[in-house]
């Protein structure tokens, strides 16, 4: 029998945060040191948000269930639950849950995000 061509992700690695964001990656550079692609479930707490930053990927967002505000190049964009974005590389953002309601979506990002590529602005 040969190797299975696929793979079944049961235990994803949750990513440590100190402000109150599950950050749960099924497939990625912290569960896979190679990855090509991340594919993360999060949930935002009310009140959450990050600093401005300019990622070296592309990041495709789904919301699952809330409302998640988008800052891209000046422009507030506010998602809810069903609807999707892509956002271009190198693309000005500040992502937040502003909103009562925690905010539950997967982000997937081309190639992998990690902290190198991100690009995180002082706060």
């Amino acid at each position: 029998m040969g190797t299975k061509k696929y793979q079944i992700q049961t235990s994803p690695f949750v990513v440590p945060t100190t402000d109150g964001k599950l950050i749960e990656e099924h497939f990625g550079q912290a569960t896979d040191g190679n990855a090509k692609i991340s594919i993360a479930h999060m949930v935002a707490p009310s009140g959450w948000s990050e600093p401005f930053q300019t990622p070296e990927f592309d990041e495709y967002t789904y919301i699952i269930k809330g409302k998640k505000q988008f800052i891209i190049d000046g422009e507030v964009v506010i998602l809810e639950a069903g609807q999707s974005i892509k956002i271009q590389k190198n693309t000005r953002i500040q992502y937040s849950n502003p909103f009562e309601n925690e905010c539950e979506y997967i982000a997937i990002c081309l190639p992998a995000f990690s902290m190198d590529l991100v690009n995180r602005e002082e706060e």
